[in-house]
C-alpha cells in the first residue's frame, strides 16, 4: 500500500520586522547637568549669590526695606539650590554618570526656572529702590547706595549665570 508522505517544501523566511533605530541620546553640551561647564555655571551662581548676600547683610539697615530683605531671601535660596546641584554635578563627574533621567532633568529645570526668576525679580527690586534713594530722594549720602548697587549687580550676575542652566536643562527635558 502506498502511503503519502508529507512533503517539506522550503519556505522563504519572512523578513524580520524592522525595529525603529535606537534613539540617539543628545550630545552633552557644556553647561548641561553633569558636565564641567554645568559645574562651572553652578559654582559661578553660588559665588555671585554669596557675594550679593554678604554685601547686603553687611549694611546695618537693609531690614528696613522689603526689597532688600527679598534680595537676601532670594540669594539664600539660590545659594542652597546652586550648592546642592554643584555637589550633584561633582558626584556625576566623579562616577561618570549621566544626569539625563527625565525626573531629574524635570526637577533641575523647574528649580532653575524658579530660582533664576526669583533672583532676577529681587535684583530688579533692589536696583529700583536704590535708584529711588539715589536719584529721586537724593539721600545716598546717609545710605549705603554703593553697597546696595553692588549687591544688585551681583544678583544680576547670579541671574546671568542661572539662566543658561535653566535653558539647557529645559532643552534637555524637551528633547529627551
Amino acid at each position: 500500500m502506498e502511503m503519502s508522505h508529507p512533503a517539506v517544501h522550503p519556505v522563504a523566511v519572512p523578513p524580520a520586522l524592522t525595529e525603529p533605530p535606537p534613539r540617539v541620546r543628545m550630545k552633552d553640551y557644556q553647561g548641561m547637568p553633569g558636565t564641567l561647564g554645568g559645574l562651572a555655571l553652578r559654582l559661578a551662581q553660588l559665588g555671585f549669590a554669596v557675594l550679593s548676600f554678604s554685601i547686603m547683610v553687611s549694611t546695618p539697615d537693609f531690614t528696613q526695606v522689603t526689597a532688600f530683605c527679598y534680595l537676601v531671601a532670594a540669594t539664600v535660596l539660590q545659594t542652597c539650590w546652586s550648592g546642592i546641584l554643584a555637589v550633584v554635578d561633582i558626584y556625576a563627574l566623579l562616577v561618570r554618570r549621566s544626569l539625563h533621567h527625565s525626573f531629574l532633568v524635570g526637577l533641575f529645570s523647574v528649580g532653575d526656572g524658579v530660582t533664576s526668576t526669583l533672583t532676577f525679580a529681587a535684583a530688579c527690586a533692589t536696583a529700583g529702590i536704590t535708584v529711588l534713594i539715589d536719584n529721586d530722594l537724593g539721600q545716598c549720602g546717609e545710605n549705603h547706595c554703593g553697597k546696595f548697587e553692588a549687591a544688585a549687580a551681583m544678583a544680576f550676575l547670579t541671574w546671568v549665570m542661572a539662566t543658561p542652566s535653566f535653558l539647557l536643562t529645559f532643552w534637555l527635558l524637551a528633547t529627551s
